[in-house]
């Protein structure tokens, strides 16, 4: 099952294992509200489930931003996902950008973010919704709620304090600060900061390393990383040799254990 959703906001290619989605509404500086991106974002993640040929999703942005997050036109309007009394606004929510955690959080295989300008709000949560952050020198990042009178309403105070430890995710969401990409790979946001022209492909060798592994047992590695956050050793020793017998039944097993013999008798 290759063949791409159909998206409107959102550019979605695959190759080699590794799917690119750009998320294409730089005129809104990707702002994922007031735009099809939520949508877009959650099509891709469950096409990526259903398509055995993915081994890797990329996230990055067109244009100058990553993702600007919420659409601040729409707030100062109480329009869009922020019209509405209490009740109804928070139905929009739930019904709208809470969909984009819960599809993440569900991805089978690696996410990579790779943050090519601002990611602000919840453009900031989305990039800590993937597994790993490589930033361009021109990224910064703000989980900037507060300064707008508001909460990370997307989960991102869930997922920030998972990243980086409560101390500084507190300090980041309470302050509302914006930090250049240098701060942000000292603070374990970006595991990488590179020049803005070598992003991509810094981006790209690693998705290419990743994927070129053993597709299922790549999945079940990415379960297996999300499931010990919240296991007792104990129940998570079990999963495991559950995961490995299903490991060793696998052909891509054997054929992975053969070219290692292969390229050790040529030694």
């Amino acid at each position: 099952m290759s063949n791409l959703p159909q998206l409107t906001d959102a550019l979605l290619t695959l190759e080699d294992r590794v799917a690119v989605l750009t998320l294409n509404r730089h005129d809104l500086r990707n702002a994922l509200t007031g735009s099809n991106l939520i949508d877009d974002l959650v099509a891709t993640a469950d096409w990526v489930n259903h398509c055995d040929d993915v081994s890797v999703l990329v996230i990055t942005g067109a244009g100058s931003a990553f993702s600007a997050g919420g659409n601040v036109r729409d707030m100062a309007e109480r329009g869009g996902d922020f019209a509405g009394d209490v009740a109804e606004c928070s139905d929009r929510y739930r019904k709208g950008i809470q969909r984009i955690p819960l599809a993440l959080q569900a991805v089978e295989v690696p996410i990579i973010a790779a943050v090519n300008g601002p990611a602000i709000g919840a453009g900031f949560d989305l990039a800590n919704m993937a597994d790993v952050r490589i930033a361009s020198e021109k990224a910064k990042f703000g989980e900037t709620f507060l300064n707008l009178g508001i909460i990370p309403g997307d989960g991102g105070a869930w997922f920030m304090q998972r990243l980086i430890g409560y101390q500084r995710a507190f300090e980041l969401t309470l302050t509302g600060r914006v930090v250049e990409a240098k701060e942000a790979k000292e603070l374990g946001i970006a595991l990488e900061v590179v020049p803005a022209d070598e992003l991509m492909p810094t981006t790209m060798k690693m998705a290419t390393r990743i994927a070129s592994q053993p597709p299922k047992a790549t999945r079940l590695t990415k379960r297996l990383m999300k499931m010990a956050q919240r296991m007792e050793l104990k129940d998570f020793l079990d999963l495991c040799s559950v995961f490995q017998g299903m490991c060793h039944n696998e052909p891509e097993h054997l054929d992975a254990v053969n070219r290692m013999l292969e390229s050790m008798a040529k030694k």
